[in-house]
């Protein structure tokens, strides 16, 4: 694979400042800065056994009645959301890569949200060449993951492929909404090379709508679930594949034409 760096390693910290500074403006949300991880927080491939156990028991103490399936997911998809993030981030609104060992995260109660990046070369190459770099540095993120979540409770291994799908999907639905030039087939060309890139093809899919306009809008038809309802019965996510097939649609819809507002 032929590769490119948009940055001299002399450039590394306005490169990282750049990509965190996209990511902050694109999600609204996203709280990152360069540098090392602080102590106590989440380091990708590093010893995260304490890190791990103090959210488990928090998880476990704000919710003791959704019960350890439910805090097994809740490790998991807390985990995994910045890095997704990121990594769609920088391949198709930033257009470099970094290497995102590198990253670490943050904890604030029973929550992963803050990040920090370690200032280094990022590579650009084509959008096909960033994808399957970082899908396969998600991949490998993932599984040490999975490990460190089954010392403290079971999470199966394809409920954890199908949530991590829900994420990529989901990121996909939002990146088509950041980028309306770019057509819907090739989003979707992009999102099966992620999913096949992280062996997640066949754990979930993007589903075409049509707005009043004839604009196409793309969905998420899902195949893993949150567990959020064992918190809330009465309240299903919009794409959750508990809920009946055409009520799914219908609201999963009804967001995407509010997002045209």
């Amino acid at each position: 694979m032929a590769r490119s760096f948009l940055f001299a390693q002399d450039d590394a910290d306005t490169a990282t400042t750049r990509l965190i500074a996209t990511a902050a403006q694109a999600t609204g949300f996203m709280k990152g800065e360069p540098g090392a991880a602080r102590p106590g927080w989440y380091q990708a491939g590093g010893d995260n056994a304490a890190f791990m156990a103090e959210l488990h028991a928090a998880l476990a103490a704000t919710y003791p009645v959704a019960g350890p399936a439910f805090w097994a997911v809740r490790l998991w998809t807390n985990l995994i959301w910045q890095p997704a993030y990121l990594a769609v981030i920088a391949t198709h609104l930033h257009g470099a890569l970094p290497d995102l060992q590198g990253l670490s995260q943050q904890r604030l109660g029973i929550f992963v949200d803050g990040f920090r990046l370690l200032p280094g070369q990022q590579t650009q190459g084509s959008v096909e060449e960033r994808i399957g770099l970082a899908s396969a540095q998600l991949k490998t993120m993932s599984a040490h993951l999975l490990e460190e979540v089954n010392a403290q409770v079971k999470l199966r291994p394809l409920p954890a492929k199908r949530l991590l799908a829900d994420r990529m999907l989901s990121l996909m639905v939002w990146l088509s909404q950041k980028r309306r030039d770019r057509p819907v087939a090739q989003v979707q060309e992009h999102c099966a090379q992620w999913l096949e890139g992280m062996d997640l093809t066949g754990q979930g899919s993007l589903q075409t709508i049509v707005a009043p306009d004839g604009r196409g809008l793309l969905i998420v038809r899902r195949k893993g679930c949150c567990l959020d309802y064992l918190i809330d019965p009465t309240r299903l996510c919009a794409s959750c594949p508990k809920q009946d097939n055409d009520l799914r649609i219908a609201r999963q819809s009804a967001n995407a034409l509010a997002e045209l507002d």
